[in-house]
């Protein structure tokens, strides 16, 4: 299935598994999830917010191209990316996992 999922010609599902509370933000693929190291702790969303900044910053949108469809209490999470303009599922795949 992989971590990338296409549904319209600028409309992504990101499949996620989030790390909170780590030493450093990373991220790597896994065959079903991109898997997401962040530094903050799951408490009052922090998790969350760091998230969608992290992805803000990668994918260089703004935070309302980017929506948390499901498991905004789960290490689970389905995100939903939208664009503006058309964007090539490989190019969306290096830019995930491009080092910082």
């Amino acid at each position: 299935m992989g971590f990338l999922e296409k549904i319209s010609e600028n409309v992504f599902h990101l499949h996620i598994y989030v790390k909170p509370n780590s030493k450093n933000q990373r991220i790597h693929n896994n065959l079903n999830h991109l898997i997401i190291s962040l530094q903050s702790k799951p408490v009052q969303n922090k998790a969350n917010k760091e998230l969608i900044k992290l992805l803000k910053k990668k994918l260089k949108i703004s935070t309302n191209q980017i929506q948390i469809i499901s498991g905004a209490k789960s290490s689970t999470k389905l995100i939903k990316l939208s664009f503006t303009q058309n964007i090539n599922e490989q190019k969306l795949k290096s830019l995930l996992l491009k080092r910082f």
